[in-house]
């Protein structure tokens, strides 16, 4: 369900039929398939059976600082969905258990206010323990996709992209590839030796407001009722407006916090210099 408050009590957050995106993304020539629904596998169960599609879950995790963030989980089983789930809000037990699994995880949208406000101490934990960044989201602005491939490549963080597409259109308009890969596992291998890259679309507000209009139509079909909100319809390009408007001001803050930070950290601040009688740390 949609997290906005009221309308999560009755709006979903997408209702893209899964054999729709799985039939569009073929004609869009991806080879590989998966879903990251928020905290979810239920989309997946019709998709099971095709043997280049993979199960994956897209986390709601809470940080020690309090924050909450997204984080992509890839090619798991419904037995590990169970137990991301149960740790999803201990980060350190969470991240133990993803690395002794071997599972292939990223911080999403890390330059994006859509999980709320961030904390310094949080970005220490994305540059400690996670292995990959997500660099290109199709819902998010080109500037903050900029920000996050800055970051990956200061960091030394593996890059992956995913078109974040909450209605049809929008579904395999970014993605990830790793060339030559012929299967998932030569895929993941390939990602995680560096030789991935991301493509595709950012956002922008032409595509989102078009995607909430989308997502409203579908509301009111499945649920007759809310055709009586319809006139609030109208408030939906002013809402995108000044979403964008705020990611643009989080994108600038951490940008500049966060790059020069991680600029001056990238150069030494002690120095081994060779003495006559012996050696001194300066």
């Amino acid at each position: 369900m949609c997290t906005t408050p009221f309308v999560s009590r009755f709006c979903r957050e997408s209702y893209n039929d899964p054999e729709k995106v799985y039939e569009l993304l073929g004609k869009r020539g991806m080879d590989l398939f998966t879903l990251t629904d928020h905290d979810s596998i239920e989309g997946a169960e019709k998709l099971r059976r095709h043997p280049n599609f993979f199960l994956s879950e897209e986390l709601t995790c809470r940080m020690p600082s309090g924050t909450e963030v997204h984080v992509g989980v890839y090619d798991i089983s419904e037995r590990q969905h169970v137990h991301l789930q149960q740790k999803r809000n201990d980060l350190i037990a969470l991240v133990m258990y993803l690395s002794e699994r071997r599972l292939f995880f990223s911080v999403n949208h890390v330059f994006s206010s859509l999980t709320g406000r961030r904390e310094q101490e949080d970005f220490a934990w994305f540059r400690e323990y996670f292995p990959a960044i997500e660099t290109r989201n199709g819902h998010m602005l080109e500037r903050a996709n900029a920000h996050a491939a800055n970051l990956a490549k200061q960091w030394e963080k593996i890059e992956i992209g995913g078109s974040d597409a909450h209605a049809l259109p929008s579904a395999g308009t970014t993605y990830t590839e790793v060339a030559g890969a012929r299967n998932k596992e030569e895929f993941f291998a390939g990602l995680r030796a560096g030789a991935g890259r991301v493509g595709g679309e950012s956002g922008c507000f032409t595509k989102l407001t078009r995607d909430v209009f989308l997502i409203t139509a579908e509301l009111m079909r499945e649920k007759a009722w809310t055709a009586a909100m319809s006139p609030l319809a109208l408030l939906v390009p002013a809402i995108t407006y000044l979403n964008y408007r705020s990611e643009k001001e989080f994108c600038r803050k951490w940008a500049e916090k966060l790059l020069d930070q991680t600029q001056s950290r990238n150069r030494p601040r002690w120095i081994m210099v060779p003495q006559p009688a012996a050696e001194e740390w300066v």
